[in-house]
């Protein structure tokens, strides 16, 4: 099974990827992760996706892709995918659509976490102090929140066009969540 997980800063993405992971037996892809493994190692692409991760802003398109394809190569995911964080907006859903289909691994389905925003803010300020990450501070939050709005709604209607879409309420225990999904999943 090939999965895009949609949804905004602090809905679950990554917990419930990472959940999925064990549960269908496919790597979990996070462009985030990718980004900030290169921060810490201090990689020429780290330095730069610093800058821009700290200020609430998005890494450029072709390096994620290019990650992105790299990741794609490998044998594991062959198999099936679970991609967190990426796409975040209808180009890189039309460009990861062309990567896919390039490597014959099309999407089966794009979750939408849904998740209200006062919930969202307490778990991104929950997250800041519990794991100290640069890009929860609460201005890059804002700005984090508003660009998912206005950027990701046309991803979710681009899925919605294509059939793939799942819309799956994202409040609730982790473990009720992850039976939603897994229902949703079919």
């Amino acid at each position: 099974m090939r999965i895009v997980l949609l949804g905004a800063p602090g809905s679950g993405k990554g917990t419930q990827a990472g959940l999925l992971k064990s549960r269908l037996n496919v790597p979990h892809i996070s462009t985030g992760e990718i980004l900030r493994a290169a921060v810490a190692a201090g990689t020429p692409l780290g330095i730069v996706a610093k800058s821009v991760m700290e200020a609430g802003a998005l890494v450029s398109d072709d390096i994620v892709l290019g990650m992105l394809e790299e990741r794609f190569g490998q044998a594991d995911v062959q198999r099936g995918f679970i991609l967190d964080g990426y796409p975040r907006n209808l180009i890189q859903a039309q460009a990861l659509e062309q990567l896919l289909a390039k490597l014959n691994l099309p999407v089966d389905k794009a979750l939408q976490l849904d998740v209200s925003e006062d919930l969202l803010l307490a778990r991104l300020a929950g997250r800041a102090k519990a794991e100290g990450r640069a890009d929860d501070n609460p201005q890059s939050v804002g700005n984090r929140l508003h660009v998912y709005q206005q950027q990701t709604a046309p991803v979710i209607d681009y899925y919605q066009g294509m059939g793939a879409l799942v819309r799956v309420p994202g409040e609730g225990t982790v473990e009720v969540i992850l039976e939603r999904i897994i229902s949703a999943l079919g």
